[in-house]
């Protein structure tokens, strides 16, 4: 886990190992300071002798002005190695999510993949800066001031070592039981995210439904399970100031009275008793050390926060995408022309059913082809495996004479445009949607393609024109304009082959035969996958595909398949009423 996170540091690994550096020239200069005071104390204040209190009181302020810039330093340059991490972070989760593929994707759930992008790197990026300040601070601090300690009286120092395991012993017992807290509390800020974001999108369902109560109470019942979990995590950590609070006063407590027995042993024999200086540096000690076991306490309750968050981070990090190019891949699609053979296919391998059974199909380059059936009958699932949006599980898959497998990802993508069923535009202007299919796409391109799928004219309505902004997800068109702005999109990729999965269904029939009737005109060569729930916007279709529980029940004309299918011809005579089936 830590050397997958390490690999995001890159190019902060500077400001990352600045910052011990800084960190240890700061704490020695901080040592010496109670040292210093206790030569001050015994050498210039009791002997009277202003000289040393003038000289050691120089030291004293600049030492304490050294430690001061170093440890801005070591602030600044935390910041920025913390900071930068993060940023990194995010970055490569981001990056890695897009190579994903669907199956990929289907691991993971939105609200999860938001909230590692959010919360959990937060979390990571707070401990990073802790672990580079108080992580390397607290032992060189421990280390100096024991050292320093022992130099001045080896038996007084002995309480530090008594009350190290106590508060150890303590701390191990806080994480050990903290730890799978938290991470059943960041699953359920995934639900949280999950209900927020189902809110949103539907908000226009709720409202209509009357249903805000209903979501409020989602909402309240799920903060109220955080809360709980929280509270419970809180309870245990709590402990930690307490277990500090008593190791540092206990330690005060004997120190002072062991102390204050050896100055007034010295008062018989000087040479094994304690000065006033040694003690009261001493007691300085004392915090130094107590402070360091304390922010090294407070280190190790970040970590077990961040650990469950870092773990969800490596787990998106380490995903590999199971769609990748073979060694030698193909750059170039020969035709449009599309093959199953004894193709099937299922989403997961713990499925107890497939999604496609035994498929095997072929398709001429320029050829259109209709696709029905009824919901669930794996129409969509089909179509996926044609620009390795997944990959069958068993057979093979050929566009342009080859399989599928064998192309550049990239290149076969660039080959086959997909409208899918839940259409999606960007935030931005309708020219700058359109172009998702070609970035470098001229105006006369762009409107010529939005004539072909009949939103020209609608687009021309709008004030801006095809400079109007779209909000994000497209929620200022209509169903059916932001159809044809999806299909204007595929169609500027020119590809050789072109789906429309159920891309027409927001559509009037008096639209959708515009629109079947301009692909047939102005790209013949072009093959065209047709899915949709209308007999009418397949029956012209060169051939129809029937399809029923993952298999293809019957193929041909729209003529053949009412003679001969009587899946079909049960779907055409409920969508006509008997009537039109009979003339």
């Amino acid at each position: 886990m830590i050397k997958t996170l390490a690999r995001s540091i890159r190019e902060y690994k500077k400001s990352s190992i600045l910052t011990p550096l800084f960190v240890m020239l700061e704490v020695l200069f901080e040592v010496m300071i109670p040292f210093l005071m206790a030569r001050l104390i015994d050498q210039g204040i009791d002997a009277g002798d202003m000289g040393v209190i003038l000289r050691l009181g120089m030291l004293l302020l600049g030492a304490a002005l050294v430690a001061l810039t170093f440890g801005a330093l070591s602030g600044r340059n935390a910041a920025i190695a913390s900071a930068g991490f993060a940023r990194n972070l995010r970055q490569d989760m981001f990056y890695n999510v897009q190579s994903f593929s669907f199956s990929n994707i289907d691991k993971f759930s939105t609200s999860s993949i938001i909230t590692r992008l959010t919360t959990d790197v937060t979390n990571v990026q707070n401990s990073y800066q802790m672990l580079l300040r108080m992580a390397a601070r607290s032992p060189i601090m421990l280390t100096f001031s024991l050292f320093a300690a022992f130099s001045i009286n080896r038996r007084l120092s002995l309480i530090f070592l008594g009350a190290m395991p106590i508060l150890a012993i303590g701390l191990f017992f806080i994480i050990k039981n903290a730890h799978p807290i938290f991470r059943q509390v960041f699953k359920t800020y995934d639900k949280l995210n999950n209900v927020v974001q189902e809110n949103l999108r539907g908000i226009r369902v709720v409202k209509a439904y009357v249903r805000e109560d209903h979501e409020r109470d989602k909402f309240e019942d799920i903060s109220q399970e955080i809360y709980e979990k929280f509270t419970k995590a809180e309870k245990l950590l709590a402990f930690n100031m307490p277990l500090i609070q008593f190791c540092m006063f206990g330690s005060m407590l004997l120190l002072s009275w062991f102390g204050a027995r050896a100055i007034v042993a010295s008062g018989n024999n000087p040479a094994i008793g304690l000065s006033t200086g040694q003690l009261m540096s001493l007691m300085t000690y004392t915090m130094q050390i107590l402070m360091s076991l304390m922010m090294l306490s407070f280190v190790f309750v970040m970590i077990t926060i961040s650990r469950a968050s870092a773990e969800r981070i490596v787990e998106v990090l380490d995903e590999e995408t199971d769609l990748r190019n073979n060694d030698n891949p193909v750059y170039e699609v020969e035709d449009g022309s599309i093959e199953f053979q004894n193709v099937s296919f299922c989403y997961s391998d713990k499925a107890d059913k497939m999604a496609l059974r035994d498929v095997n199909l072929k398709i001429r380059s320029g050829e259109t082809i209709g696709i029905i059936g009824g919901t669930g009958s794996s129409k969509t699932s089909l179509i996926q495996l044609i620009p390795r949006l997944y990959d069958a599980s068993r057979g093979l898959v050929k566009v342009g004479g080859r399989d599928v497998r064998d192309y550049d990802i990239k290149t076969l993508r660039d080959q086959v445009a997909v409208v899918l069923q839940k259409n999606v535009l960007f935030s931005g202007t309708i020219r700058e949607n359109l172009r998702w299919g070609d970035v470098n796409a001229s105006d006369d391109e762009i409107r010529r393609m939005a004539e072909l799928a009949q939103a020209d004219e609608f687009i021309r309505d709008f004030p801006d024109n095809y400079d109007t902004h779209i909000e994000q997800g497209g929620s200022n068109v209509s169903g059916g304009q932001k159809q044809r702005l999806t299909i204007a999109r595929a169609l500027l990729k020119k590809p050789k082959i072109l789906i429309l999965d159920d891309s027409t269904s927001a559509v009037d029939t008096r639209t959708d035969a515009f629109i079947k009737r301009a692909f047939m005109e102005e790209i013949p060569a072009t093959t065209k996958l047709i899915i949709a729930q209308r007999v009418s916007s397949v029956q012209d279709a060169d051939r129809i595909i029937v399809m029923d529980d993952g298999e293809i029940k019957a193929m041909g004309t729209h003529a053949e398949l009412l003679a001969d299918s009587e899946i079909y011809r049960e779907v055409y005579e409920s969508q006509v009423k008997g009537g039109m089936a009979d003339a």
